[in-house]
C-alpha cells in the first residue's frame, strides 16, 4: 500500500470513528433549526398537550442521546451487560471533562431487563478523554460482533409490541438498515436450547444497496432463520409453502410495517430536515404509506398482529393511514391497545381530530372543502371520518405518539393492528388455473374448498396466481369519491428481472459429501442434512450454507417467484482430503457434533486468543491431554462455567479451531477475540499510535481490518439515519450472495 494510501486509510479511520457518533450531538452546526411552518402547524393540531409545546421545541433542537441495545438472544447478553455496568459505566460515572462531570449512562426505563441504555456523551468528549475511548473501542467492537446495536430509543418500539414467539412466521416489509429486523431474530432465538426455531423472519427492502445493510447486521448474528429480499413493498409478492404435502398460501403470524415517512420526528438526529421540512412531503407519501399497510395485512394471518410505525409525528402520514386501513377492512382489522405492553413508556393517545394544510399555508377541515384543483394531491383518506359513530368505533385513541420532550428520545408513532377476519375483497373463491377444479386449489384459512366462501382470503389481482380473486364489478364500486372504497389497491405488475442469481441448490441425504463430515465429526443421527445447500450447480462444494427447516421450503416452494439473499449462516468449508473448518454459525452446529472437541479453562482462553499459534504444551494439563489424542485438523474449543466461581464467565464459549501438528489456533475475528477476552478479565487497548496496552504494536493487515470494520459500522448508523428518506418505487427486484456484498 503506497504513502497517499495509507495516509487516506488513516483518514478514513479516523472520520469512521467519527461517524459511530454522528447524531449524537455532532455536526450540522451550521443549520438553524427553525421552521416557522413546522411550528404553526403542530400548535394547530394540538398533539402535544397544552403548555408543553415550548418544552416540545426545546427537546427538538437539543442532540439526541446515544442509546445502545445488547442483544437479548445471546448467551453472552449478561456477561456484557455485567462488564458495561461493572466497568465501563462507573468510569465515566466519576469522569469530569474540562470540569464538567459526565452524566453516567441510564437505562431505559421500558425496556426489559435493563438491555438499553441512553446517554448523552459527544464525539467532542471523546476526544478529550482516553478512558471514553476505550468505551468507544468496547462500543465498535461489540457492535461489529453482533453483541451491541447502536439503535435509537423509539425506534426500538415496534418489536417489543409484536409479541414475537419462536415458531412465528414474520414478516419486515421495509427492513433496511436493520436495526429493528435484529430484534426479530433475537426474539426468534429467545430460547437458546431451541438452534433450530419454527419460525423465521423475511426482511424485505425496495433499494438492492440497503438490502446490502440487512445483509451485514443478519451476518453478525448467524441465525439460520433470516431471509433477505428486494421487493416494491407496496406490491411485495405473495409465497407459496408445502403444508402436510399440499402447496398452502403463506401467511405471516406478525408483520413490522415501518413505512416510509417524512421524518420530522428525527429532526434531533437529522439535523437538515429543519430547512426541507413541508407539508407536502406528508402529502406525497400518504397514498404510498396506506398501499404499503393495505398489502401487509393482506398477507397477514388472521389473528395475527401487524405494527405499523413511522418516525413522524404527522397524523396524515399516522392516524389517518390507520382510520383507513379500518374503513376498507369492514370490521376485518381490529386497533389493539397496547398501553400495558411497555410499562414504564410515556406516550400521548391518537387523536380523532385533525386537518390538512398545504406547504403555502392553506388548510382544510374536510374533503368537501379541497378544491377540484387539489383533488390529486389531497385524498379523502387525509381527512379522518365524518360519521361520529365509526370514528369511535375505530378507537384511534389507542394509538401511541411519543412525543421528545416526554422521556428524551426522538418522535415517534406506533399502532397495533389486530386481524379479526381475511380482507373485505379476499372473501370470494380463488381464480383458477387453467386445468384446475376447485378443489385443487388450497383454501387461504386452510379450510377445505367446501367452506363458505367468506372463510377464503386469496389474493390481490396484482400477481395472477391461483388464489386471485375476482375483480370487483364495476357496478358494485361507489361511485362517490368522498368514500373509502373497500376494494383491493390499483394492480400493479410484479417484475423480476434483475441480476443473474447463484442457485440456492439443497443437498439430499445421500450426498457424497456428507460421510466424511459425519464421520470426521461424529454428528449425530439428527443433524438436518436437507437444510444444507450450496451456491453452484457443478464443480466442487468448497462452501456448504445451512438454513432452517420451514425458510428451506419457502425458498423451494418460490424460487420463480421472488429471488432471495438468505441469510444462510452455518459456513463449513470442504477440502479434498475431508472437512477442514467450520466457521459462522458454531452454536447452531455444536449440539450435532460429538467429537473434535477439546474442553478447555479460563486461562486456556487467554492462551488461545493472546497468543498465535501457541504450543500445545502451552495449554493446561487437560486440554493438553485432550488435544494430543486428536489427529491434525478442525477442532472445537469449548469452555463450560464454573457456577462455583463467579469470577469466571458464566455462560458457554465456542470457538472453532485447528490442531497442528504441534500447535493448536482459535479461528476468531478481531472483534470477537476482544469480546472474547474480555469476558474472561483481559481488556486490550489500542492508543492511536496502534499500540496496544500490553506493549505490541498491531499490523498493518489489522489495522486495515479494523478500518473496514469501523467504515462498515459507520456506513450502516450513517443508513440509519436516513432510514426515512428511501424511495419506495422504482428498483427491481435483484438478489446478490449469501456472503454479503459483491463488488
Amino acid at each position: 500500500m503506497g504513502r497517499k494510501n495509507r495516509t487516506r486509510q488513516r483518514a478514513h479511520n479516523s472520520d469512521s470513528r467519527g461517524l459511530f457518533w454522528q447524531g449524537w450531538g455532532a455536526g450540522y452546526s451550521e443549520i438553524i433549526k427553525e421552521n416557522k411552518l413546522f411550528e404553526h402547524y403542530y400548535t394547530e393540531l394540538k398533539i402535544v398537550p397544552e403548555g408543553e409545546f415550548e418544552e416540545f421545541m426545546e427537546a427538538m433542537r437539543e442532540p439526541l442521546p446515544a442509546t445502545i441495545r445488547i442483544t437479548g438472544y445471546k448467551s453472552h447478553a449478561k456477561e456484557i451487560l455485567h462488564t458495561l455496568k461493572e466497568k465501563y459505566f462507573k468510569e465515566v460515572q466519576d469522569l469530569e471533562v474540562d470540569g464538567q462531570k459526565i452524566e453516567a449512562p441510564q437505562p431505559l426505563s421500558w425496556y426489559p431487563d435493563e438491555l438499553a441504555w441512553h446517554t448523552n456523551l459527544s464525539r467532542k468528549i471523546l476526544r478529550k478523554s482516553p478512558l471514553l475511548e476505550k468505551f468507544h473501542q468496547f462500543l465498535v467492537s461489540e457492535t461489529e460482533s453482533g453483541n451491541i446495536s447502536r439503535q435509537e430509543a423509539v425506534s426500538m418500539i415496534p418489536p417489543l409490541l409484536m409479541k414475537i414467539e419462536p415458531q412465528h412466521k414474520i414478516l419486515d416489509m421495509c427492513a433496511a438498515p436493520g436495526s429493528k429486523t435484529a430484534q426479530l431474530i433475537e426474539m426468534l432465538h429467545s430460547d437458546m436450547d431451541i438452534p433450530f426455531p419454527e419460525g423465521f423472519v423475511i426482511a424485505n427492502d425496495v433499494d438492492n444497496k440497503r438490502c446490502y445493510l440487512l445483509v451485514h447486521q443478519a451476518k453478525r448474528l448467524n441465525s439460520p432463520c433470516i431471509m433477505v429480499v428486494n421487493h416494491d413493498a407496496s406490491s411485495i409478492p405473495r409465497l407459496h409453502f408445502d403444508q402436510d404435502g399440499k402447496k398452502d398460501i403463506l401467511f405471516y403470524d406478525r408483520i413490522l410495517c415501518d413505512v416510509p415517512c417524512s421524518g420530522d420526528g428525527t429532526m434531533r438526529k437529522n439535523i437538515d430536515v429543519w430547512k426541507k421540512w413541508t407539508t407536502s412531503n406528508s402529502i406525497h407519501l400518504h397514498g404510498l404509506q396506506i398501499r404499503i399497510a393495505v398489502r401487509g395485512v393482506e398477507q397477514l394471518a388472521v389473528g395475527g398482529r401487524m405494527v405499523y410505525s413511522t418516525c413522524s409525528l404527522n397524523p396524515i402520514e399516522d392516524e389517518a393511514v390507520i382510520a383507513a386501513l379500518l374503513e376498507k377492512s369492514e370490521g376485518a382489522l381490529e386497533l389493539a391497545d397496547a398501553s400495558a405492553d411497555l410499562p414504564g413508556l410515556k406516550y400521548m393517545p391518537g387523536i380523532t381530530s385533525w386537518k390538512v394544510m398545504t406547504k403555502e399555508g392553506q388548510w382544510f377541515s374536510d374533503w368537501s372543502e379541497v378544491p377540484t384543483s387539489r383533488h390529486t394531491q389531497i385524498r379523502p383518506t387525509m381527512f379522518p371520518p365524518t360519521d361520529p359513530e365509526k370514528l369511535a368505533n375505530m378507537k384511534l385513541e389507542r394509538c401511541m405518539r411519543i412525543l421528545p420532550h416526554h422521556q428524551n428520545t426522538g418522535g415517534f408513532f406506533v399502532a397495533v393492528l389486530v386481524k379479526k377476519a381475511p380482507m373485505p375483497w379476499n372473501r370470494r373463491h380463488p381464480k383458477l388455473q387453467m386445468g384446475e377444479s376447485l378443489a385443487d386449489v388450497p383454501p387461504a384459512d386452510g379450510s377445505s374448498a367446501d367452506a363458505p366462501v367468506e372463510a377464503v382470503e386469496g389474493e390481490t389481482p396484482a400477481e395472477g396466481n391461483p388464489s386471485v380473486p375476482d375483480t370487483p364489478d364495476p357496478s358494485e364500486v361507489k361511485k362517490d369519491h368522498c368514500s373509502v372504497c373497500s376494494s383491493p389497491p390499483p394492480p400493479k405488475k410484479m417484475k423480476l428481472f434483475g441480476f443473474k442469481e447463484d442457485p440456492f441448490v439443497f443437498l439430499t441425504e445421500d450426498d457424497p459429501i456428507f460421510p466424511p463430515i459425519q464421520a470426521f465429526y461424529d454428528l449425530s443421527p439428527d443433524f438436518p442434512k436437507l437444510n444444507v445447500l450450496t451456491r453452484t450447480r457443478e464443480g466442487k462444494k468448497r462452501n456448504l450454507y445451512m438454513v432452517s427447516k420451514e425458510l428451506r421450503n419457502v425458498l423451494l416452494n418460490n424460487s420463480e417467484r421472488m429471488k432471495a439473499r438468505a441469510r444462510t449462516h452455518t459456513h463449513t468449508h470442504t477440502h479434498s482430503d475431508g472437512p477442514s473448518s467450520v466457521r459462522a454459525g458454531i452454536y447452531t452446529l455444536c449440539p450435532y457434533i460429538r467429537a473434535r472437541i477439546i474442553n478447555i479453562s479460563v486461562e486456556d482462553v487467554k492462551v488461545l486468543l493472546t497468543q498465535e499459534n501457541p504450543f500445545l504444551s502451552k495449554l493446561g494439563d487437560d486440554a493438553h491431554t485432550q488435544a494430543k489424542k486428536l489427529e491434525m485438523g478442525s477442532i472445537v474449543l469449548r469452555y463450560l462455567p464454573d457456577p462455583q466461581d463467579l469470577d469466571a464467565p458464566q455462560c458457554p464459549i465456542d470457538l472453532c479451531g485447528w490442531r497442528g501438528k504441534t500447535s493448536i489456533r482459535a479461528f476468531v475475528s478481531r472483534n470477537e477475540c476482544l469480546h472474547y477476552l474480555r469476558m474472561v478479565g483481559v481488556e486490550v487497548f489500542r492508543d492511536k499510535q496502534g499500540k496496544r496496552n500490553d506493549g505490541s504494536t498491531e499490523t498493518q493487515e489489522e489495522s486495515t481490518e479494523d478500518a473496514e470494520g469501523l467504515s462498515q459500522e459507520a456506513d450502516l448508523l450513517e443508513q440509519e439515519g436516513e432510514e426515512t428518506e428511501q424511495n419506495a418505487n422504482g428498483t427491481e427486484p435483484v438478489s446478490s450472495t449469501c456472503d454479503g456484498p459483491t463488488s
